[in-house]
């Protein structure tokens, strides 16, 4: 098998996953519990609290540990919209965003919030400049994605904070992609709030976080005790947990790490090497993640290509919602003319690929387009 679809899913890191089997079986309390058998689980919570903290520039007590990057999106727009709804019920995301923000967006507006949904150049980028003419004397909250999860376009964020800023309006970003793979500063991103989600991280999945700027209060997603300083309630799962926080800091030492666009740029020369013109890329040729290459095979059907490679692991699209012979909506927010979209395959690769693998994927998808002519 080539894995070539980590921005579906990473594996769990096998030093993440020693760090959590104690937590699987010698402690077991309840992390709330204030005797012998919480506290050990209350400080392992805490020191990934650190970590993850460490990561984003922030300080431990503005993250909160969620059960993902899904429900971390919805917890901020509702509980934004929730707080804030005296003040406006405006919201501005682009057209490119993920279900998790897109959907939550549709349920506000079906309660009677506006939402404002930007849209994208050819390179699925954000114009800053289209998000400010938005504005309007009720928007309470601006979410733009950090990166895209299907062609991997870094989007202008810190650009888009400082109109935030300026406005007086409050900001989220979810990192989900892009935590892990480019620096997410939450200071440096001027962000409100950011969102992760853990399995995208060489964590295992069931488990994200939230970043909420000190002083900032919302209304919960979840109600019940006081879990998580009040914040979420339920009982934290602290090997899941233990190993975002792991993770997390693993991943603060391999930021900059070149080899991951060195076996993107080797999958995509390849590629163009044996069929030219065949192969377009999609999303910003240099703005984009390092580890993600999203090409459209001209004149071909993207899962055709998948199905005659059983070897090879990548996507027609965001692994959310791929299956569909059409157009995904950030192509055609894009503008991809349909010759290309429909033959739209999405390569993300991650630190268990070889360039021995990235050759033989070439070989493979070769073959296919080939059989396919």
């Amino acid at each position: 098998m080539i894995y070539l679809d980590y921005n579906a899913s990473t594996p769990v890191d096998p030093v993440v996953r020693k760090a959590m089997l104690p937590y699987l079986g010698t402690y077991y309390g309840n992390p709330s519990s204030s005797h012998a058998a919480g506290r050990p689980l209350r400080d392992a919570v805490e020191t990934a609290r650190q970590r993850l903290a460490a990561l984003l520039g922030a300080d431990p007590d503005e993250i909160v540990f969620t059960s993902s990057g899904t429900e971390a999106n919805n917890y901020v727009l509702k509980g934004v919209a929730h707080a804030l709804r005296p003040r406006g019920r405006h919201i501005i995301t682009s057209a490119i965003e993920h279900p998790a923000i897109l959907n939550p967006c549709r349920h506000l507006e079906k309660l009677g919030y506006e939402v404002s949904y930007v849209g994208v150049d050819a390179h699925g980028m954000v114009d800053p400049q289209e998000v400010a003419a938005e504005v309007r004397a009720g928007t309470i909250l601006i979410s733009i994605m950090h990166a895209n999860n299907e062609v991997g376009t870094i989007q202008p964020i810190a650009e888009i904070a400082e109109i935030a800023r300026t406005g007086g309006i409050w900001i989220h970003t979810d990192a989900a992609q892009s935590c892990g793979k480019i620096p997410t500063n939450t200071g440096e991103l001027g962000v409100t709030f950011l969102s992760i989600a853990g399995h995208k991280l060489y964590a295992p999945q069931g488990v994200g976080a939230l970043y909420i700027r000190r002083g900032v209060q919302i209304e919960p997603l979840l109600h019940g005790a006081g879990h998580e300083q009040g914040r979420r309630a339920g009982t934290e799962a602290v090997s899941a947990i233990v190993g975002l926080g792991v993770a997390a800091e693993l991943a603060g030492g391999k930021l900059g790490d070149s080899r991951l666009a060195a076996l993107r740029d080797r999958l995509h020369q390849g590629l163009q090497d044996r069929l030219g013109d065949v192969v377009v890329l999609l999303g910003h040729p240099t703005q984009r993640l390092p580890n993600t290459l999203a090409v459209g095979f001209r004149g071909r059907v993207g899962s055709e290509l998948l199905a005659a490679c059983p070897d090879l692991c990548a996507s027609t699209g965001a692994a959310c919602h791929s299956g569909e012979r059409k157009r995904s909506a950030v192509l055609a927010a894009m503008n991809v003319p349909e010759e290309i979209a429909f033959g739209a395959v999405r390569f993300s690769v991650g630190r268990l690929t070889t360039e021995v693998e990235i050759d033989a994927a070439v070989e493979q998808i070769v073959r296919a387009v080939a059989a396919g002519r």
